[in-house]
């Protein structure tokens, strides 16, 4: 059976080698296209702006004004838009009312690929959005964060299984290890839900612990592995340039 598949822009994941996105972190729209130039030099598949770090963030025409000149920027590059809360691991306090009229902003600003969705909100909020980015042809990342502990298998299967049952496009869950054990769990859990689920899933192990799950993807079946091209987002985020030769290296023939 063929793996499923999701296109993001023009890049495909859940096919081949596991793609690659690098986080943009800037704080003003200098800062951002700054960022993004570095980056398109780098080639990745993907790039992820994180705009909790952004500080128009709150304001739509701000925001639609900077996401169309980034997209611009990066050219034939996807764009993932992510607004992460502070319980998530991101920089910014939002009550959840905040959050998704953020995610309103990014979809109505017609500049992205694909927005990130944290799964564990208002369960109507969350398939309401999806419904919105979904009309306007946004594909749907839907993420969980863990930065403490590695849930047990079954419950990592869980949560990404309820992700696709919600409607996301693409099903994404990010632990913490505190043994190798909790990194094989991940693992495990990855290619349980890789051959169960219909839609292609991301995850990770953080950490140093973790950096092998970041470059394991093809074989575990994680359809993406974040880099650093500059400043890491998450612990244990690999620069580009050895992740491009370190999956390569791990290419199934």
């Amino acid at each position: 059976m063929a793996n499923p598949t999701v296109k993001v822009g023009n890049t495909v994941l859940g096919s081949g080698r596991p793609k690659i996105a690098v986080p943009i972190t800037g704080k003003t729209q200098e800062d951002i296209l700054s960022q993004a130039a570095d980056i398109k030099a780098a080639q990745p598949d993907v790039v992820e702006w994180r705009i909790d770090f952004f500080d128009g963030v709150l304001d739509a025409d701000r925001l639609a004004e900077t996401g169309k000149a980034l997209h611009d920027a990066i050219g034939d590059l996807a764009l993932l838009t992510t607004f992460r809360t502070k319980g998530e691991g991101g920089e910014l306090v939002l009550d959840d009312a905040g959050y998704f009229q953020v995610c309103e902003n990014v979809v109505a600003g017609d500049f992205t690929d694909a927005l990130d969705v944290e799964r564990y909100h208002e369960e109507s909020a969350v398939k309401g959005i999806i419904e919105k980015a979904h009309a306007q042809k946004v594909v749907i990342i839907m993420s969980n964060h863990g930065f403490d502990k590695t849930p047990a298998e079954d419950d990592i299967v869980g949560r990404l299984t309820s992700m696709v049952e919600y409607g996301a496009d693409v099903a994404k869950m990010a632990v913490m290890p505190n043994s190798v054990q909790d990194v094989i769990t991940l693992l495990e859990a990855t290619h349980r839900a890789s051959l169960s689920l219909s839609k292609p899933i991301i995850t990770m192990s953080m950490g140093d612990l973790g950096k092998v799950s970041r470059i394991a993807g093809e074989v575990f079946g994680s359809s993406l592995s974040f880099g650093t091209v500059g400043a890491a987002s998450a612990p244990g985020q690999v620069a580009l340039d050895h992740l491009k030769v370190e999956l390569e290296d791990l290419k199934l023939s």
